[in-house]
């Protein structure tokens, strides 16, 4: 049964220059292997392509049942030269979040 992310985790958003960083944490540690399964960097820079241009990488933190994705070319140059509205990325955890896992 496809799911949206938001009915399963949370996500943030921190930004470096042209970079954004977004965290995926579920709401239950039991399903964040299903969540490290289905959730890999390739879907997400294929769900955020008319935003990220550039490479995306995950990182695993099983200690806290996250993941950490790491978007290159996110920003449009970044937040002090940025003509976007949301200049440090912040509602991307939220688009981040309209993707469909099967659960």
């Amino acid at each position: 049964m496809a799911r949206k992310l938001y009915e399963l985790a949370h996500s943030r958003a921190g930004d470096k220059g042209d970079v954004l960083m977004l965290s995926l944490i579920p709401y239950e540690e039991g399903i964040y292997e299903a969540l490290r399964e289905q959730v890999t960097a390739d879907r997400v820079k294929h769900h955020l392509n008319h935003i990220v241009k550039g490479e995306v990488t995950r990182y695993e933190m099983p200690n806290i049942a996250a993941l950490q994705f790491v978007c290159q070319g996110a920003l449009l140059g970044g937040v002090t030269t940025s003509p976007g509205m949301d200049t440090h990325g912040k509602t991307l955890s939220y688009a981040l979040l309209e993707m469909e896992v099967d659960l």
